[in-house]
C-alpha cells in the first residue's frame, strides 16, 4: 500500500513503472499488495524508480531485540541449530 502511495505521490501510472522496470503490470500490482511471492528482487526496482532504493538501509536499524541481546551478553549462534529430519 505504501509503494502504491509512493507512486501516485509521484504522479507516475502503473503502466510506467511497469515500463521503467521491465517487470509486467501484473507484478506491479502484487507488489502495490504486498504480495510475498513476488521476487525481492521486483520490489527493489520498483524501489529504485521510485527513488526509495535508500530506505531499505533502515530496514533493520531499529532492532531493539537484538540490542538488548548484546547489551546483556548473551552469547548467540551465527546459525540456528539443524533440525532432525522425522521419518
Amino acid at each position: 500500500m505504501h509503494i502504491q502511495l509512493a507512486r501516485l505521490r509521484r504522479k507516475l501510472s502503473a503502466e510506467q513503472i511497469a515500463e521503467r522496470t521491465g517487470l509486467g503490470r501484473e507484478t506491479i500490482y502484487n507488489i502495490e499488495q504486498g504480495s510475498p511471492t513476488v521476487a525481492i528482487g521486483s520490489y527493489l526496482q520498483v524501489l529504485f524508480v521510485l527513488g526509495l532504493e535508500k530506505d531499505l538501509t533502515n530496514v533493520a536499524a531499529a532492532d531493539p531485540i537484538g540490542r538488548k541481546l548484546q547489551d546483556a551478553g548473551i552469547i548467540t549462534r551465527k546459525r540456528a541449530p539443524k533440525q532432525s529430519k522425522k521419518s
